[in-house]
């Protein structure tokens, strides 16, 4: 059996300490991203309250395939690849879609929210998935000298010292550690229908990117690691390839962000720029912020769709 190394089992036995919700505040990536999206549904749904729940079948099969994933690249480096091979990783699958998906019809007040055939369709993507991750694994997971941190590695952090009781909060997908090289890689696992086209992969977008890039900043800080020993890779897996044309897609597209100093400079900026804006001391910004009409997008996919909520919406023309 390999030896683990020591700043593995370190960062595999550190529990952070658990935010204390009744004195502090805690914000995320995805409150990042909604904020920049549009303030005042954040404003709405986190300072406010008023959460709407909306479950899809995408959410679902994501979190499902994710478990599956993970589950898989667990036993492959605590046992074998041969012994993640005999595990029924497809029923393991099939149980957690039915598992989430029962959560979220519970949360859902006991609503259904597939519609035909898509319970089956959506298993059959994952089973295809599945199978294509098993058989191409060693293109990204290769045991030499490589050891699995760990799955779901919580990051709890203070981002700004002049916010005291405000704290980031993230879970990093998987965590690689390269013994050879000391280099750890972050991997953060998306599931998209097609894939991430040019704009999702453009720096226009970087956005969407900073989500790893503070991850990054944050591993660094919370374990003492140096950023020139992480690395980061989005592990994005599609529902849909089209194998006919004349270019063969592949069910797994790999991408990696700029993150050097310049762009870890920048979303940490973005974080802070939130953080001021959204904060007065350690409380939220009682200030209205106004509904952001500039790009539809933000409006097509929001449930505030009420005009008592979001008098922006009267004004759509979507």
């Amino acid at each position: 059996m390999r030896k683990i190394p020591k700043i593995v089992k370190e960062i595999q036995n550190y529990v952070p300490k658990a935010i204390n919700y009744a004195m502090e505040k805690n914000i995320s990536f995805s409150q990042l991203s909604m904020y920049d999206g549009c303030a005042h549904r954040w404003a709405l749904q986190y300072r406010d309250g008023h959460k709407i729940y909306t479950p899809s079948m995408h959410a679902v099969f994501g979190k499902a395939l994710h478990d599956a994933l993970q589950h898989y690249l667990t036993v492959m480096y605590k046992e074998s690849a041969a012994a993640a091979d005999r595990e029924d990783i497809l029923t393991f699958f099939k149980s957690k879609l039915k598992e989430h998906y029962l959560s979220d019809y519970e949360k859902n007040k006991s609503i259904h929210f597939f519609k035909d055939g898509e319970l089956q369709e959506f298993y059959q993507d994952g089973e295809n998935i599945i199978n294509y991750f098993k058989k191409h694994k060693g293109k990204t997971f290769s045991k030499k000298g490589t050891f699995l941190v760990g799955c779901e590695i919580p990051i709890i952090v203070k981002p700004n010292r002049m916010f005291s009781k405000i704290k980031f909060q993230g879970y990093l997908d998987v965590v690689m550690y390269n013994e050879t090289l000391n280099k750890f890689t972050i991997y953060d696992i998306k599931t998209s229908t097609n894939g991430w086209g040019k704009w999702a992969l453009s720096n226009k977008n970087a956005i969407k990117h900073y989500q790893l890039v503070l991850y990054k900043k944050f591993f660094a800080e919370q374990f003492g690691i140096p950023e020139n020993n992480i690395d980061i890779e989005f592990f994005i897996v599609r529902r849909k390839v089209y194998e006919d044309g004349d270019f063969p897609q592949k069910r797994i597209q790999k991408f990696t962000p700029a993150n050097g100093k310049t762009t870890i400079s920048r979303a940490t900026k973005v974080l802070n720029d939130f953080i001021k804006d959204a904060f007065i001391g350690n409380e939220y910004n009682q200030k209205p912020h106004k509904p952001s009409l500039a790009n539809p997008n933000n409006c097509r996919f929001c449930p505030y769709e009420r005009t008592d909520l979001c008098p922006g919406t009267k004004n759509r023309t979507l």
